[in-house]
């Protein structure tokens, strides 16, 4: 029985980061999947969808504007009133679920790293998460995760039944990221060698720890350029402040504007791609770098280590001297590169949205019984 499912899509027309690639690549799938299902999709421009192939068009997809608003307003006026208006059999949200609901809701949560490391996150962010993800960990009628170590958390610190959380890990679409020389053309906009640069990807912000990286480069002998993508989010000065405190301002180049069919480029162009970040629920970006046959410095905590699972060169993040010598390894020693790639593009695939597509489609099954 086909069944009304409408998904918070209001991240898709905001700032690159990881909940938009979620949306994007796994709908993309699941619509063509379930042709029997009717799809609503909230956002402020459905008109951004149409960039993002056919499956955005398809019959059994309605994209519907529900206008850029502070989250109180999304959560207690504008889903509430579209659950009524398109009488929902489930709604599908993101970490926070409407205040109230008008019918069944699955939430993912993506991580809860605001109750494990809640010194990365601003405090009110902190406050409210505390209070409301826990309130849709335990009223929503599913929870989907992306790894073994979120799924643990939400278990434990709520308190969740063990059978109402499916660990779903994500993917990185193969037909864009692969390795090789592709998208040269792109590099050369920007200035930029193929194979002639060092990579970090991630929302300038202190949980990705840019600051780390910078330090460790700053300390590398004959190092390319280090290229930092990422559009900046709080605190985003210090890691300017710490570029120009290290006199490597003409070494460092910010890239904020990339976009996504950009982006595959300059991961599998890079010399070696860098990720210490501080906690992570996943981590795509490292995935991405692994299907691109980039080698890749990656954290040992959270779920970086759950991913890596000996394709990256694991470091402690706040370990510089540590995350500097991997650096500098991997620069001298051509065989360890290519055996890192190797590793990493072995270990891409092993991860697919077509699968995370499904197993998300049979929790719909799930909650609706």
């Amino acid at each position: 029985m086909g069944l009304k499912i409408g998904i918070d899509f209001h991240v898709v027309d905001g700032i690159f980061q990881g909940s938009r690639t979620y949306l994007i690549e796994l709908f993309s799938r699941a619509f063509q999947m379930a042709p029997e299902h009717e799809f609503y999709l909230f956002l402020d421009n459905p008109d951004v969808l149409a960039v993002y192939g056919d499956a955005f068009s398809r019959p059994n997809v309605k994209a519907v504007r529900m206008p850029h608003a502070n989250p109180a307003k999304r959560l207690c006026l504008q889903l509430p009133a579209l659950q009524k208006r398109y009488s929902l059999d489930l709604l599908h949200v993101q970490y926070v679920m409407p205040v109230p609901s008008l019918c069944p809701v699955v939430a993912t949560i993506h991580d809860i790293l605001f109750e494990s490391h809640p010194q990365f996150f601003k405090k009110t962010f902190t406050l409210r998460s505390k209070l409301l993800v826990r309130r849709t960990a335990l009223k929503a009628r599913h929870i989907f995760t992306c790894s073994r170590y979120s799924g643990q958390e939400i278990i434990n610190r709520y308190g969740v039944d063990k059978n109402k959380v499916s660990v779903i890990p994500y993917g990185a679409d193969m037909k864009k990221f692969f390795p090789g020389n592709a998208g040269g053309d792109v590099l050369k906009k920007y200035g930029i060698k193929p194979k002639g640069y060092i990579l970090t990807v991630g929302r300038l912000e202190p949980r990705k720890n840019h600051v780390s990286v910078i330090r460790a480069y700053s300390s590398l002998k004959d190092a390319p350029p280090l290229v930092v993508v990422g559009q900046p989010d709080f605190s985003f000065r210090q890691i300017h402040a710490e570029v120009e405190a290290a006199g490597i301002k003409d070494r460092v180049i910010f890239l904020s504007g990339i976009g996504d069919n950009e982006l595959p480029a300059f991961y599998r162009n890079a010399l070696f791609f860098a990720y210490p970040s501080w906690a992570e629920g996943f981590g795509i970006p490292p995935l991405e770098a692994f299907a691109s046959g980039t080698p890749v410095i990656s954290s040992n905590t959270t779920a970086l280590a759950e991913l890596s699972d000996g394709a990256a060169l694991s470091v402690d993040p706040g370990d510089i001297e540590g995350l500097a010598k991997s650096m500098q390894a991997l620069l001298s020693d051509s065989g360890m590169r290519a055996d890192l790639a190797a590793r990493g593009l072995k270990r891409a695939g092993e991860f697919s949205w077509t699968r995370a597509a499904e197993r998300t489609l049979e929790g719909y099954r799930k909650a609706c019984v």
